[in-house]
């Protein structure tokens, strides 16, 4: 499997069912986030900024990245466990860093979650440090 055959492109309405497949494969979704809001609320701030990645036409990878100005972020990196350890995450992410870095963004972040611990290694091997920060958060809706 050669990453650069991975075409990453911009999303497309009709990836929908594949790309929420593709995050409840890779345990992406939990019940406090539903996954057709999330590309419905992502699509109406920087929706070219929600990347899929696809061999022979198939979605095997996603990445969402926003930047506000300040920092950018990194949310959905997905890669359909059948392809991972193929060099197709450190595409995704190349790939968002560049448009990042189009932007003029000095700096992204990307939260991990708890029960996801073991992709801290893959993270930090693209350069990443973890930092001594406390994520807090508040629901709105």
């Amino acid at each position: 499997m050669d990453a650069q055959a991975l075409l990453v492109r911009p999303y497309l309405d009709s990836d929908e069912p594949a790309v929420i497949a593709l995050w409840d494969r890779c345990n992406l979704i939990v019940p406090a986030n539903d996954p057709r809001q999330d590309i419905r609320l992502k699509l109406q701030v920087q929706p070219d900024l929600l990347l899929v990645g696809a061999l022979a036409g198939a979605v095997v990878a996603t990445v969402m990245v926003g930047y506000d100005g300040h920092r950018g972020w990194i949310n959905y990196l997905a890669v359909a466990p059948e392809v991972q350890r193929c060099g197709l995450g450190r595409r995704m992410m190349q790939d968002a860093e560049a448009l990042l870095r189009q932007r003029g963004c000095p700096k992204v972040n990307l939260q991990v979650r708890g029960s996801n611990a073991g992709v801290v290694d893959f993270y930090r091997r693209l350069g990443f440090a973890v930092e001594d920060r406390i994520s807090l958060g508040k629901r709105l809706r």
